[in-house]
């Protein structure tokens, strides 16, 4: 079935016209979780970092010592709000910069012990989340919604990726 979408409807081949609210209900539920992420790290006595950096510090969990240019593409951040927030997670004792050893320019975050101590507290939360999220839903229902947002995140990046190069063949 071959969709058009128009302003938050999708018209079907068959004629069929279905109202969505996709981007708005995403847009309303990061609100709301990262309310809710504040508060739940708040109650397990955690109040060294926030929510978006917390997504920072997980990156980094995963991947330590990295310079800006990885962690730029895979929060999604743009480079000015990432070098901003890694800022004030330095001032915070969470990361330290160091130049990298190849290319002075390159910049490498690495996690402080602070923040390594920290890693148990915020995993704690976000098992608390995903069973928020999952509240009521089968398995197969959690699978679900899974992969249709990585469609629509695959969908949006790759429309990203044309307006960029755009961008480079126009300017």
């Amino acid at each position: 079935m071959t969709q058009q979408v128009l302003y938050g409807t999708i018209i079907s081949k068959e004629g069929i016209t279905i109202e969505t609210r996709t981007g708005f209900l995403i847009s309303q539920i990061k609100q709301v979780q990262g309310r809710v992420f504040q508060r739940l790290l708040a109650e397990c006595g955690v109040e060294e970092f926030n929510g978006p950096q917390g997504n920072l510090l997980y990156l980094l969990w995963q991947a330590d010592s990295v310079p800006i240019a990885d962690l730029v593409k895979r929060s999604g951040l743009a480079k000015n709000t990432l070098t901003a927030m890694l800022a004030r997670m330095e001032t915070a004792g969470l990361v330290t910069r160091t130049p990298g050893s190849g290319d002075r320019r390159q910049v490498i975050i690495h996690l402080t012990p602070k923040a390594r101590g920290l890693e148990g507290k915020y995993h704690q939360v976000s098992q608390q989340m995903n069973c928020l999220f999952y509240q009521g839903m089968s398995q197969e229902d959690a699978q679900t919604l899974d992969g249709l947002l990585d469609r629509v995140l695959a969908n949006l990046e790759a429309q990203e990726k044309k307006i960029k190069l755009k961008k480079r063949e126009d300017g």
